[in-house]
């Protein structure tokens, strides 16, 4: 096995449960699942189908004689007629009506939709367990002060818990997506070479009703309630790109979270878990690398760029259609549903185990909130009857001096001290602790948190309570 090359999503990043939806194996029992209810329909309906050839069908569905579909494969260079011959090789009797009036498309579109709605489901599960442990810690840290950042420099404090409400709204707008989209899924239905319908109704004598009920049947007896009303011999290959685009989506969000936590991590505020055996570095034996975001903004960086490959697909299909969507979708499609899955088992390990340095947060909040708060403590010594403008001056010169202090020499910054201990503003000098309080600069932050997580979130994670059972697991 290690004479070849092995796909990394599979051995290292996907989980085995996102990787058993994309098996050969489960691909190829779609195709028999789908024969089967092909022939049960079409003899409901009063095509010559037997019983005994149904029953004969049943048995070997599960039984996939892999092996020799390829030995045919190899000599008839077709995939979807390797399957139907080895399929009638075990249930001969059943030969002559296996994928009877089909095109491959029937099974190969057919089954990729069922697929992928699968996977969709293993990707709204992980989403949900994710959103719980975001909003556990949005809670847990709603009213711990923490300085805000915009262009990355200090900005009006913030707390913790309203960050994080940040991460977890992105992945709201990904659940939803991904549940309209789950609301929304299709089969291909029956629908023959071109889309017609042409060889299903020749063998129903030209009976429209029939064709239509043909379609009917066979989308109910797979598990759906709507097809797409019209399609080539595949189905809009643009459905494939509203796919990846939600897939996209989710990496985009995760990744804006892995680079939050990365930028935390390097100011010693957060941190990701951290292994007790777990290396760092090779050569530097101190360091606590944060390798699982890391690895979250890698692979995030690898499905967002696929819808752009779906674009194209979509966007080449010749007329009715052309094979060279095929190739390409067996990769792309599978990829980006195992690399989000990945992401996904990464960002639940992270989620639900991060550290917070409260201390660290609070210092840095005290080298800066002194100069946040000048405006205040200015106000508060005008209403007690001092002049402003020479106030405004005594401030700024303070400012500046304790400014030089901290980045020329780098000491603290001595601001508050500074004003402490000049007499112009007395009048603040008992209540100046209070001033600056950072709690008194964080708005509504800790109010928001409470509003958005009882009136968006707590509501989806009741309804679906019962799936907030996994675990992240980091892979390899």
């Amino acid at each position: 096995m290690n004479d070849f090359y092995e796909n990394p999503l599979i051995t290292r990043y996907a989980s085995k449960e996102m990787s058993a939806a994309f098996s050969e194996r489960k691909r190829i029992g779609l195709f028999r699942n789908l024969w089967i209810a092909l022939a049960e329909s079409e003899k409901e309906l009063g095509l010559d189908v037997t019983e005994g050839q149904i029953a004969e069908m049943k048995k070997y569905a599960d039984d996939i004689n892999f092996g020799r579909a390829a030995e045919i494969e190899r000599e008839v260079r077709h995939d979807v007629m390797a399957h139907v011959r080895a399929f009638g090789e075990q249930a001969k009797s059943a030969a002559p009506i296996i994928h009877l009036g089909a095109t491959s498309c029937f099974v190969t579109d057919n089954a990729d939709i069922i697929i992928y709605r699968d996977a969709l489901k293993i990707v709204s599960k992980k989403i949900l367990n994710v959103m719980s442990r975001l909003k556990n810690f949005a809670l847990k840290y709603r009213l711990v002060p923490t300085l805000g950042f915009t262009h990355l420099q200090p900005a009006q404090p913030t707390t913790v818990g309203k960050r994080a409400c940040l991460w977890l709204y992105d992945l709201l707008l990904d659940y939803y997506g991904v549940e309209r989209a789950l609301a929304d899924f299709r089969l291909r239905g029956v629908k023959g070479a071109t889309g017609t319908q042409a060889s299903f109704l020749a063998l129903f004598d030209g009976d429209h009703g029939k064709v239509k009920d043909l379609e009917r049947a066979v989308t109910e007896k797979m598990g759906f309630d709507k097809v797409f009303s019209v399609t080539g011999q595949t189905y809009s290959r643009k459905f494939d790109y509203g796919i990846l685009a939600l897939l996209s989506g989710i990496a985009q969000s995760a990744s804006k979270f892995s680079c939050d936590i990365r930028l935390l991590q390097h100011m010693k505020e957060l941190e990701e878990p951290f292994g007790s055996a777990q290396i760092g570095s090779s050569a530097m034996a101190y360091k606590r690398n944060p390798m699982r975001s890391e690895r979250i903004t890698s692979l995030a960086r690898f499905v967002m760029t696929l819808p752009a490959n779906g674009a194209f697909t979509a966007g080449t299909q010749w007329l009715e259609r052309t094979l060279d969507d095929s190739a390409n979708r067996r990769i792309a499609m599978a990829q980006a549903f195992l690399a989000a899955d990945g992401i996904l088992e990464l960002y639940l390990n992270v989620a639900e185990n991060i550290c917070v340095y409260e201390k660290i947060i609070k210092k840095h909040i005290d080298a800066e909130l002194p100069f946040m708060a000048t405006e205040e403590i200015l106000m508060a010594c005008v209403k007690a009857g001092g002049d402003r403008q020479e106030l405004h001056e005594k401030i700024r010169a303070h400012s500046m001096e304790s400014a030089k202090k901290v980045k020329t020499e780098g000491g603290e910054n001595d601001l508050a001290e500074r004003i402490r201990n000049d007499a112009a503003f007395a009048a603040v000098r008992s209540s100046l602790d209070k001033i600056l309080d950072a709690a008194r600069f964080t708005g509504r932050a800790a109010e928001q948190v409470l509003e958005f997580v009882n009136d968006e979130i707590e509501p989806i994670l009741i309804r679906r309570k019962d799936e907030l059972n996994l675990k992240g697991n980091i892979g390899v």
